[in-house]
């Protein structure tokens, strides 16, 4: 796959090629190829310990890879949401300090993060106040600050009911419209992932298979690890956007 465009520049906002990641003794992720394009949802799925957060961490720099390489376009900015956020209780800290840390930024900015996360007017509120689909917004208007080319979130959804999730999720979509950033996440939710993403890669140590929502669905080692429980809710999706990426293989993810 070509990893330069015409002009000299990197054609996608990330690139990983022939990745392999090792925790400990164990190999977390082997030949992994994987490219993110400017403004595409890209929702990566897989059983627990299928290496999904290994990927996220190598691609916001968190984590070196035993081999491959992992290409980033010149000044690419990165938001990232984590899946749990431990604050001590104890700490007297309301929204807006939070998000200012650990540098001081102005008040407007402050708001108009919280606005585009879906909880505007909650920076006096103490954060052990906030329930937990208010806290994940914070921890997105925090993400948001960076003014992302790529916001990456893992499992955002953990911890909250199925009305917050479907709707943590309808802010992902509107983020991306109003911003034109590209997402990155990992689900669980198979269901929101489907009808939500423009392209899904399984992942199982390697790739399994990746493309189109209605191709992995279909795809026989996404059976193998989930079932055939999501074709049904597939008739119903008709996407927009159309990435061509629509292979379902072991070898490429972009």
């Amino acid at each position: 796959m070509p990893l330069l465009s015409g002009n000299g520049s990197l054609k996608y906002l990330v690139e990983v090629s022939g990745l392999t990641v090792k925790a400990g003794n164990h190999t977390a992720l082997s030949g992994v190829d994987f490219a993110i394009s400017a403004g595409e949802i890209v929702t990566i799925i897989g059983p627990n310990g299928s290496g999904k957060t290994s990927l996220l961490r190598v691609i916001i720099g968190a984590l070196k890879p035993v081999s491959g390489k992992v290409q980033r376009l010149e000044n690419l900015s990165i938001g990232y949401v984590p899946q749990k956020l431990h604050i001590d209780p104890t700490l007297p800290l309301t929204a807006a300090r939070f998000l200012g840390l650990p540098k001081r930024r102005p008040k407007a900015e402050l708001a108009a993060a919280l606005a585009q996360a879906g909880v505007s007017g909650i920076e006096n509120r103490p954060l052990q106040g906030l329930s937990g689909g208010q806290f994940q917004r914070v921890l997105l208007a925090r993400a948001l600050l960076e003014k992302p080319d790529l916001l990456i979130l893992d499992e955002p959804t953990t911890g909250l009911d199925q009305p917050g999730s479907a709707a943590f999720y309808q802010q992902i979509a509107a983020v991306r419209r109003d911003l034109g950033c590209a997402i990155l996440m990992v689900s669980h939710e198979l269901h929101v992932v489907m009808s939500a993403s423009d392209r899904v890669i399984c992942l199982n140590g390697h790739v399994c298979c990746h493309g189109t929502p209605e191709v992995v669905a279909s795809a026989p080692e996404y059976r193998e690890l989930f079932g055939s429980g999501t074709l049904g809710t597939l008739a119903l999706y008709r996407h927009d956007h159309d990435h061509g990426h629509d292979d379902c293989d072991h070898t490429h993810a972009g």
